[in-house]
Formats: C-alpha cells, sequence, structure tokens
C-alpha cells in the first residue's frame, strides 16, 4: 500500500512515497505466437473425439484444422490431427495435458519432431462464363488443380498441397467468380523409417 507523506515548510512541499511490494510478478514482454500440428493416437471408441476437444474448448485453446480416421482396425486405433496456435507454453500444456487422456496413447508434435509432410484436399466451386472459364483453367493448370465436374455455368476443382498453396489458389479464384470451398484440414506425417 502506498503512504504519502507530505512536509509543508513555508512555501515547499516535499513528497516523499514508500516502495509498494506486490505478490504479482512484473509483465512479461508478449511471447511468439506459434501454430504446431500435433498428432494424436487414440483408442478409436464413442467419445474419445469429443473428450480431446472438450479439453481445447473447456480451457478456450483454438483448433485451426482438425482430421481423424481410425488407421489400425485391428488394433482399434485413430489418429486425430490437430493444427493449434499458441505461446510456446500454452502449446507445452495442451501435450501434457492430451497425454493425461485415458484413450490416448501417444502425442508427437510434428513442428518441432523433425521433418514432416503435411498436407490438405480442397474442393473449390467457380462459377465462369467465356472469359472468366478459361482463366481459372489456366490457374488451376498453373497450381496443378484437377476439374471433378464440370458445367456450361461452373468448375470444381480439386487441389491438394501445403496449405499456404490452397490459401493462394482460393484467393487467386476470388476475383474469377469463386462460389464455395469445401476443406479437409490438415494431415501429416513424420518423414523416416520410424512410425509414430
Amino acid at each position: 500500500m502506498n503512504k504519502r507523506q507530505t512536509k509543508v515548510s513555508g512555501k515547499k512541499a516535499a513528497v516523499t512515497t514508500t516502495p509498494t511490494t506486490t505478490h504479482y510478478p512484473a509483465m512479461t514482454t508478449a511471447e511468439p505466437v506459434e501454430t504446431r500440428t500435433l498428432c494424436v493416437l487414440v483408442d478409436n471408441e464413442p467419445g474419445v473425439l469429443a473428450r480431446v476437444i472438450g479439453l481445447f474448448s473447456g480451457r478456450g485453446y483454438n483448433i485451426d484444422s482438425l482430421t481423424v480416421s481410425e488407421t489400425e482396425h485391428e488394433k482399434h486405433l485413430s489418429r486425430i490431427t490437430i493444427v493449434t496456435r499458441g505461446t510456446a507454453m500454452v502449446l507445452e500444456q495442451i501435450k501434457n495435458q492430451l497425454d493425461r487422456l485415458v484413450p490416448v496413447h501417444r502425442v508427437v508434435d510434428l513442428s518441432v519432431g523433425g521433418p514432416a509432410i503435411a498436407r490438405e484436399l480442397a474442393m473449390v466451386k467457380v462459377r465462369g462464363s467465356c472469359e472468366h472459364r478459361m482463366e481459372a483453367l489456366g490457374l488451376a493448370d498453373a497450381f496443378r488443380a484437377r476439374v471433378i465436374d464440370a458445367t456450361t455455368e461452373s468448375f470444381v476443382f480439386e487441389i491438394t498441397g501445403a496449405s499456404d498453396k490452397i490459401e493462394s489458389f482460393i484467393n487467386l479464384m476470388l476475383p474469377v467468380g469463386l462460389v464455395e470451398v469445401s476443406r479437409t484440414g490438415v494431415v501429416a506425417i513424420a518423414r523416416g523409417p520410424e512410425g509414430m
């Protein structure tokens, strides 16, 4: 608590302040926010995905991308790939809390564990008249996107690649006549001979 004492002698007043003690640490400088790709090996049973997602929502962590599928049918195991972001401390908390969940067998951070490959699939619907049709087809060819449906008024392109490549393709299709986008979310796997 600050105590303020004023001494008056004639016309001059002196103010002395006693130092304040606090139990809270000084504010730290803003930590950088990182994006991480986490792979979580879990039992394939009802309610597991809800528990994993509940961990994120209950603590206010955001999920940028989420994919899940059974990977080992005989062992009844599924692989969940989560792209999330936060400070280094928050990301470490997320990994530790995921690792403590009962149906979780293993948590691997592919962003720091060595070289990894991450891909995403998107279907992009574009409305196109005469001149825009040729422009859309030319852009699709440059990005190696395949036409999977075509009518006289629209195209649906399938594009696979890194998320930033898909973002670039979508941004270029905006002025051409972008109608709708459907994305799978990121799937990732570590390079090298070892498994998860």
